[in-house]
């Protein structure tokens, strides 16, 4: 087979359930169904009534033949064809009804199971999110949410339905004439093996065509997202060659499942033909020996589809049944992953202030410790700037003040309550984090400051952006603070953004501040506006800087220097120069390619 994808069958053990974990989904899949079990039973009760009307149809035929036509009797014949309508009207009716009903419990069931994932998702801690790609995370809450979708749109009535159905007539024509009867089910055998054969081998070649779509999908996105790079180095004719073997790959896997459908449907079709030539064969013959009447023979014509095409149509749902049996599991298991920060049993608020105490503290992300031993205090009102080279572990400290991570020995207090003792609600009411780029949510600039505190009223939203001295410049767009900020805040500059940033931390008025230094990718115009406001904000709060910058470390009460996961020195700007340890060395240094760097003045 052509293309670079995966070879065939290899993505099928993550997408088929085994027995055990089938057993286990049905069972929690029953359990979450429990509000709704009252119009499940309304709506089997229906199908079964359906069903019921759909097999009493070659029934009626039957009496109509034998007591109607055989005997000629008007009267039989009128009264089999005005029961033919009503039971067939019957049909129409309780089939649009069960539709209508099991729709509405599907659809409620995959709100609330969409409302379920997304409100665990974000109680995960950050841990969990670096982890996992968020491709990955929104796949289950698009793809798999999709294939419970397509189930319950058209194959959950069906399923049940065909099941019900084959039941049926098997025991209807058994009633009938079991002699006939055996001469029909003897063709039933070879149908189910090749449904076997088909359930088994479609479901490889379907998974196969998923992923060589998804395969596909991503190299196109790649394409179109890097069309400026492959523009720029003239490389079209390397990506489209590309993209066309992944589309082979797709075409061939497609071409797969048509050649498997081309050897399947044909069998069943004969076999359905087969049965048709069997009956009318045999039942003449039985017929004519007066073991079975005529209209017996015409109601078993009719309902050898009620036998074959169930049996047909449960094999094509095979896949769709199996997809969204995968996909409920995935999901579940999304749902069982557990909280990595939560909150312990008998929680207590943080105190209104306090020193934050950090004490002892050794964290890693995976085995290698980040921070060792690190302990440190900073009092109320106090501003403490976080230096020291890249990956020293300064933003690791950051967020273990955060609560973004627990660390795995020591502990962080604010006053005398360790964070891990404290309910989340305080802690994020008391502590807010800045982070070095502001994240605007789609919506307009008022709804995204009112992130800070939702329950805050129009006023309290304009009082936080005057505190910070920057209503005025919201309020000149033409639509003010009801300007639409479109997507990732893209209609506002970078700075703008900040800013929003900084008035949804004013309006939350947290105790303590976490800033990843607010004003390092801002150009020197917005950055002005963004410090003026940032100092505004920092005005009676402790504040713990992550200074990328040493010239926003000099401006701190203090400075802590953390070089290798250890804290190396702690003191005031003037403090640590004098004693010339690292953070000398350090500020020596950027002072210096700063100077480099810095434009030659001008020669009169």
């Amino acid at each position: 087979m052509r293309g670079g994808g995966r070879g065939w069958g290899e993505n099928v053990v993550e997408e088929t359930l085994s027995r055990d974990e089938a057993q286990r989904v049905i069972r929690r899949l029953l359990r979450m169904l429990r509000p709704w079990r009252g119009r499940i039973v309304v709506a089997g009760l229906l199908l079964i009534v359906q069903v019921g009307a759909l097999l009493s149809g070659p029934a009626l035929v039957r009496y109509g033949i034998d007591h109607g036509l055989r005997r000629d009797d008007p009267g039989a014949l009128n009264t089999a064809v005005a029961m033919y309508l009503v039971v067939a009207f019957l049909g129409v009716v309780l089939a649009r009804t069960v539709i209508l009903l099991i729709a509405r419990i599907g659809e409620s069931f995959l709100q609330e199971l969409r409302n379920r994932v997304f409100r665990h998702l974000v109680s995960l801690g950050l841990d969990f999110f670096e982890r996992e790609k968020t491709g990955r995370l929104i796949a289950r809450m698009t793809s798999d949410i999709d294939a419970l979708q397509e189930l319950i749109a058209q194959g959950l009535i069906v399923f049940v339905q065909n099941i019900l159905l084959f039941v049926g007539a098997v025991f209807v024509v058994t009633l009938m004439s079991w002699q006939l009867a055996l001469f029909v089910l003897v063709i039933v055998p070879p149908v189910y093996f090749a449904s076997r054969w088909f359930r088994r081998v479609s479901n490889v070649a379907y998974l196969e065509v998923r992923d060589r779509i998804a395969t596909n999908l991503s190299t196109l996105q790649e394409g179109l997202e890097g069309v400026r790079v492959v523009q720029a180095f003239a490389r079209e004719g390397s990506f489209t060659r590309r993209f066309s073997k992944t589309n082979e790959a797709q075409y061939d896997a497609n071409l797969q499942t048509v050649r498997i459908s081309a050897r399947y449907f044909p069998v069943v079709e004969f076999a359905g033909v087969a049965g048709t030539a069997v009956i009318i064969g045999v039942g003449g013959a039985m017929v004519d020996r007066d073991l079975v009447t005529v209209g017996t023979v015409a109601a078993f014509v009719l309902y050898l589809n009620n036998l074959f095409e169930p049996v047909q149509q449960l094999s094509q749902l095979y896949n769709t049944i199996q997809s969204a049996g995968a996909a409920l599991n995935k999901l579940f298991g999304l749902l069982d992953t557990p909280m990595s920060i939560p909150e312990r049993p008998g929680a207590v608020d943080l105190p209104e202030s306090g020193p934050i105490v950090v004490e002892g503290v050794t964290f890693a992300y995976v085995s290698e410790p980040v921070l060792t031993d690190v302990s440190l205090r900073i009092e109320p009102g106090e501003r403490v700037a976080l230096v020291g080279p890249t990956g020293a572990g300064k933003s690791t400290l950051a967020k273990l003040l955060a609560r973004f991570y627990d660390p795995r020995e020591g502990s962080v207090r604010v006053g005398d309550v360790d964070l891990r003792d404290a309910t989340l609600q305080s802690l994020r009411e008391r502590l807010v984090v800045v982070p070095q780029e502001g994240f605007l949510f789609a919506g307009t600039i008022r709804d995204n400051v009112r992130v800070g505190r939702p329950e805050a009223s129009d006023d309290e939203v304009d009082a936080a952006l005057d505190d910070l001295g920057i209503g005025d410049r919201f309020r000149l767009f033409p639509e003010g603070l009801e300007t639409e900020v479109r997507e990732r805040g893209s209609r506002l500059s970078a700075g703008e953004r900040q800013l929003v940033s900084l008035a949804r931390a004013a309006l939350a008025d947290p105790a303590i501040l976490v800033l990843d230094e607010a004003t390092s990718n801002l150009d020197p115009g917005t950055e002005h506006t963004v410090e003026m406001a940032l100092e505004r904000l920092m005005e009676g709060r402790t504040v713990v800087v992550v200074a990328h910058r040493l010239s926003t470390a000099a401006r701190a009460d203090r400075i802590a220097v953390i070089d290798e996961g250890r804290l190396a020195e702690v003191g005031t700007h003037a403090e640590l120069l004098e004693t010339g340890g690292r953070y000398s060395t350090l500020y020596r240094s950027w002072s210096a390619h700063h100077a480099e760097s810095a434009p030659a003045p001008e020669v009169a």
